[in-house]
């Protein structure tokens, strides 16, 4: 079972500490690195959850809205949910936890973010190996031909947008009762069997397939540090657990391999 590191004071961590110390140091010498992230990250930079009460939207809940089935029924009315996502999220800025991870990856020479968040702020901080596994809010899908876009502009000019091709355009976002991209998930998981290290931050561990993914690096030999401000069902397959915030102890942690 790992130790879970908890501060006297809230907001306090003594960098002397023996479990942070412990993975500062297999951190400090990994050559093979994977981090996983979830919403924890993005929340400390003013990214609503959409979870509770306070993710409903004009009354509609994300359940009614992220799904291929409303969109069909209703593509403007799912539009103009994600428009208004989007302009919540396009003003933040990534945090110091983004910022430590992105100042890391140049120092590993095997090296990847797989991140549940669909806000393109790991890329934002500047993060290059970054795998998008929900996908994006700042690119787009055609329904019918099938191609990728990059779509920055905020507000679009048209919703719902239609492809060059005349097909509708959708948000290219993993929803409700899809899969994970294939060639995404694959290479998350042979990254995570070769891994050395493997950084969890910010995620409930409660999402699958992606959950499996520390718990089957830690069955491959990897050294899994988790980093949340609860215990979540991933802790028992950590050998070190930090309790706290992803913007104050991300950095501690990756203070001699992050500057």
């Amino acid at each position: 079972m790992p130790e879970a590191l908890a501060s006297g004071r809230p907001g306090r961590w003594a960098v002397v500490d023996p479990e942070l110390q412990r993975a500062r140091q297999r951190i400090h010498t990994a050559t093979r690195v994977v981090v996983l992230t979830g919403a924890g990250v993005s929340a400390e930079s003013g990214v609503p959850t959409f979870s509770g009460p306070e993710g409903l939207w004009r009354n509609f809940s994300p359940q009614e809205l992220a799904t291929q089935a409303a969109f069909d029924l209703d593509p403007k009315l799912v539009w103009e949910w994600y428009e208004w996502r989007r302009g919540l999220v396009a003003p933040l800025s990534p945090n110091p936890a983004h910022r430590a991870i992105a100042a890391w990856e140049p120092r590993v020479p095997e090296f990847l973010v797989a991140t549940q968040n669909v806000d393109g702020l790991h890329a934002a901080a500047g993060s290059q190996r970054v795998i998008e596994l929900h996908g994006s809010l700042w690119r787009t899908r055609c329904n019918s031909c099938r191609q990728v876009r990059e779509e920055r502009q905020v507000p679009l000019p048209q919703i719902p947008p239609r492809c060059p091709c005349g097909g509708p355009l959708r948000p290219d976002i993993v929803w409700i009762g899809e899969p994970l991209p294939e060639w995404a998930i694959q290479r998350a998981f042979q990254a995570a069997r070769a891994a050395e290290v493997v950084l969890v931050v910010g995620t409930s561990g409660v999402v699958y397939p992606v959950a499996a993914l520390p718990q089957l690096a830690r069955s491959a030999g990897a050294f899994v540090i988790e980093v949340n401000p609860e215990e979540t069902p991933l802790t028992a397959a950590a050998q070190v657990s930090l309790r706290g915030k992803a913007a104050e102890l991300v950095p501690l942690l990756l203070e001699s391999v992050a500057r």
